[in-house]
């Protein structure tokens, strides 16, 4: 099977996402809970939640890494924390090209709905992770009160926009992604709505502890 690549030409500038508005402390809470001093960052684009974690979370004593196939994203994620390693690189490559091995938790935000294989993102994250390591993925959130929301309004063309290149290519819900997690050998452990008033969130935080 041939994989398809993310690319590298996507363009990271230097600000922080919106997500991070909503995401960083969620991520930053569970990571505190857990106990997390070995973190790898999947998708790290520019490097904001690395740096937030580095110096909210895990500190001089822990270590994070950041892997990204966009070369502009690495390059401004090594410039904001210069003391982390990143890797250009995708869920598509060999985990064996990071050095770093038994990560006590994988964090990966607003990544699995752009991929084609997204069992991918999970097989490469148990490669790298310590038993009984975990996995937080985030991912647009879609429920019925919201998917009942945009259809009332008729919100269905704006929010699913064809018209622009790339993009997502995956919707999910609370109960495909923690399918998803089971299936590839994680205990769904935690649900957190992230953005925006309840059941109407932004966007979701699952959590999964590796089997």
């Amino acid at each position: 099977m041939n994989k398809v690549s993310s690319g590298n030409d996507y363009v990271h500038g230097v600000t922080a996402p919106l997500t991070s508005q909503f995401l960083h402390e969620p991520i930053g809470q569970i990571m505190q809970n857990i106990q997390a001093k070995k973190v790898l960052d999947i998708g790290c684009g520019n490097g904001h939640l690395a740096k937030y974690l580095k110096i909210n979370i895990i500190h001089s004593d822990g270590v994070i890494v950041g892997m990204d196939p966009s070369e502009s994203g690495i390059e401004n994620a090594q410039l904001l924390l210069p003391d982390a390693k990143f890797y250009c690189m995708g869920v598509y490559d060999n985990p064996c090209k990071i050095e770093e091995n038994n990560f006590d938790a994988v964090v990966s935000t607003e990544v699995v709905e752009h991929l084609f294989y997204p069992r991918e993102l999970l097989r490469f994250a148990k490669a790298k992770l310590k038993p009984g390591g975990y996995i937080l993925l985030t991912t647009p959130y879609h429920g019925y009160l919201k998917n009942l929301v945009l259809s009332i309004f008729n919100k269905w063309d704006n929010h699913h926009w064809a018209l622009w290149d790339g993009g997502h290519i995956k919707f999910w819900s609370k109960k495909t992604l923690s399918d998803l997690l089971n299936v590839e050998g994680f205990e769904f452990k935690e649900f957190v709505g992230c953005g925006r008033v309840p059941y109407l969130w932004k966007s979701m935080l699952l959590v999964g502890k590796l089997r």
